[in-house]
């Protein structure tokens, strides 16, 4: 069954402005420079009530909590969101409570923090907390949003270990159940910055069907109805095993170098989409076949 809800799953360091300068209000236009077209914008106006959507920011994967959930609170109220709520869910007794429950079943969008995405899926996951989201994201028209370690929890399967220059070296990287809400891609996050690609390219040749994806910081992908649409200011890729021809995968030893023909990448930038059923991608500003704008 197609889902009914929407995920937005970032790659980490949203441009939310900085609010820890105390005239941040005076000096908006140098601090807030997303606010129109940016990721957090984009979360609001493709939410259910728009401006007056609940709001729910899930703290559990970050190690500061209570630095984080009020920067996305305020950010969030800066925009215009009129009831933004902040549930740091510290242990599986909460996330199984009647009164966090009630709270996942109210919200119209949930916004999952970075931090740490084994210890996201390791105190939500399989909890009533965790049913109630998949279930809202299969049935009604909900939001789920991460950033970083809530983009890379999103997914059936996450990386959650791994170094970025051993990445290609066969073990060195670790993937665990994610949180479920998409099948069949793997996600990592902060990818341009911190030279991720190896770590993707492992993920896919060891199960081709999966479609990797690489999300740079302030940027993302809006997922509706199986197409993929990159939003934020940098790039998003993905790479597709479909089509490899050879590797030595099976036939090295661990922390032994992995060979790969063939292995197909694409590069995404803002509003570019990707068709998860057709597998095709299509770039909006193409010199060779533009889309006519309105």
């Amino acid at each position: 069954m197609k889902a009914v809800g929407k995920l937005m799953i970032i790659g980490g360091a949203v441009n939310k402005g900085s609010f820890s300068e105390t005239d941040y209000d005076q000096n908006v236009e140098k601090n807030l420079n997303f606010f129109e077209r940016g990721i957090l914008r984009k979360i609001i106006d493709e939410s259910r009530l728009k401006e007056n959507s609940v709001i729910e920011i899930i703290t559990t994967a970050s190690q500061i909590p209570q630095i984080v959930g009020p920067e996305y609170k305020k950010a969030f109220e800066f925009l215009g969101a009129k009831n933004v709520n902040i549930l740091d869910i510290t242990n599986r007794e909460q996330a199984n409570s009647d009164g966090i429950t009630a709270r996942a079943s109210a919200a119209d969008v949930v916004m999952f923090t970075g931090g740490d995405q084994l210890r996201l899926t390791s105190i939500l996951g399989g909890t009533r907390f965790h049913d109630v989201l998949l279930q809202k994201y299969q049935e009604e028209n909900f939001i789920y949003a991460g950033t970083s370690a809530g983009a890379a929890a999103a997914s059936e399967n996450m990386i959650y270990q791994g170094s970025s220059s051993e990445a290609l070296l066969k073990g060195e990287i670790k993937i665990a159940q994610g949180l479920g809400f998409i099948d069949n891609v793997i996600v990592d996050t902060h990818f341009v910055q911190r030279g991720r690609i190896g770590r993707l390219f492992q993920a896919v040749v060891n199960n081709p069907r999966t479609l990797g994806i690489g999300l740079g910081e302030d940027t993302g992908l809006y997922i509706e109805n199986d197409t993929m649409t990159a939003i934020g200011s940098g790039l998003v890729i993905l790479v597709d095993g479909r089509f490899i021809k050879d590797t030595n995968l099976t036939n090295v030893k661990l922390g032994q170098p992995i060979s790969i023909d063939n292995l197909i990448v694409h590069v995404l930038s803002q509003n570019d989409f990707y068709d998860l059923k057709l597998k095709d991608l299509t770039i909006v500003n193409s010199q060779y076949n533009p889309i006519p704008q309105d």
